[in-house]
């Protein structure tokens, strides 16, 4: 029987967790890593993800073994390989190269509301997804990602939008991802139907 969520982040086993927040109703999978990152509310990582130094806005469906924020490496030093800044591991040094670090930090990933990342997909440093964007299976995002786009293949490129822009912008004036849970509740029944739920929510 699958256990059922709440307002305390539900964590499998064999997860790292590493100065990150958790919102409420969110769900990590089991051998999941998240480092120095922030998972909105009501979203859920399927397990085997990592991801490091980046924003999840709520609602956001994350599938198996999605990577983001990849480390970089430093491509224009002479050797790219990670003693040149994990020196104290290797020895060569008393301490690591933390200049190196916060550059890495620096390239923060943000996902937005409502996002779904599909199986597999990598989401490389800096790059931004937009508020109920789609990225497909097995794809790598180099670039930025507009609202409510798809996005698919390596490199992953725009292949159409979910809505046009009517429907798209009376989605937003519901604001329907900051309701309560009770009204979430009262309400889901309405999700099926975009225009509808606009014509009952939307603020022309």
């Amino acid at each position: 029987m699958k256990q059922k969520l709440s307002v305390e982040p539900l964590v499998h086993a064999d997860c790292r967790i590493i100065n990150s927040k958790l919102g409420p109703w969110t769900e990590i999978g089991k051998n999941s890593s998240i480092v120095e990152s922030d998972f909105g509310a009501y979203s859920y990582a399927a397990g085997d993800v990592l991801i490091i130094y980046t924003d999840i806005g709520p609602f956001c469906s994350i599938a198996s073994h999605v990577r983001i924020n990849p480390g970089n490496h430093p491509m224009w030093r002479v050797a790219q390989h990670h003693m040149t800044y994990r020196r104290e591991r290797f020895g060569l040094a008393a301490e690591d190269d933390d200049e190196f670090f916060q550059w890495r930090r620096d390239q923060r990933c943000v996902i937005g509301r409502d996002v779904w990342i599909g199986h597999g997909a990598v989401i490389m440093p800096g790059v931004k997804i937009g508020n109920g964007a789609v990225i497909g299976s097995a794809a790598v995002v180099t670039r930025d990602v507009g609202d409510y786009e798809v996005w698919v293949g390596v490199p992953a490129k725009f292949l159409k939008r979910r809505f046009d822009e009517k429907i798209s912008s009376g989605i937003d004036s519901t604001a329907w991802w900051t309701w309560d849970h009770e009204t979430l509740r009262a309400r889901l029944p309405e999700f099926n139907d975009p225009e509808s739920f606009i014509a009952a929510y939307g603020k022309a």
